[in-house]
């Protein structure tokens, strides 16, 4: 379906972790190709009321998945969105291969250490709480849970600063889209 979809239709969907600032870079991204932008894990908090992980929480996994599921079946039929959506959702049922279909998945890493040092700014003094980084940890291995998967790009961004992943990942956009048409 996505070669039927004109460069102009087309979503871009961001993945991964790179630090506390990778929900910012799809904001970022989406003012630069002057798309809107839609975060699914924001989403899920207006929702819910809670954040995804309190909900998990306090109102069990089948109930994250069912707001998720809802959120995934209204971002699937819009066009020209820069869709930022959590791994978690994106390896649940058919969610990524629907989401691909809009446009391409681009899924930022970058290596352990570099996002132990930004976690260590972002966390401050809970960084030293071992259980607060194992779960931070756990995160992270979660969010690149999707790497190497078909129909996914992976776009390491250890030596980018935030304005170079910012075109690397336009670029990588413009690039997948063209040649799919």
């Amino acid at each position: 379906m996505l070669s039927a979809l004109p460069l102009t239709d087309r979503n871009l969907i961001l993945t991964g972790y790179t630090g506390p600032n990778a929900p910012r870079i799809g904001q970022i991204v989406a003012e630069r190709l002057r798309l809107p932008f839609l975060n699914l894990d924001v989403q899920v908090t207006e929702r819910a009321g809670l954040p995804p992980e309190e909900v998990r929480q306090f109102y069990g996994e089948t109930r994250l998945r069912a707001i998720e599921a809802g959120l995934i079946e209204e971002a699937c039929p819009r066009r020209q969105t820069v869709i930022r959506v959590g791994a978690r959702t994106l390896l649940r049922g058919d969610h990524l291969v629907r989401l691909a279909e809009t446009g391409p998945v681009i899924c930022l890493v970058t290596t352990l250490d570099a996002v132990l040092r930004q976690l260590h700014i972002a966390m401050g003094i809970r960084y030293a709480d071992p259980n607060e980084r194992a779960i931070e940890i756990g995160s992270l291995q979660k969010e690149w849970g999707v790497r190497g998967l078909p129909g996914v790009i992976d776009l390491d961004t250890t030596y980018l600063d935030t304005e170079q992943t910012i075109e690397r990942v336009v670029s990588l956009w413009r690039e997948r889209a063209i040649v799919r048409n």
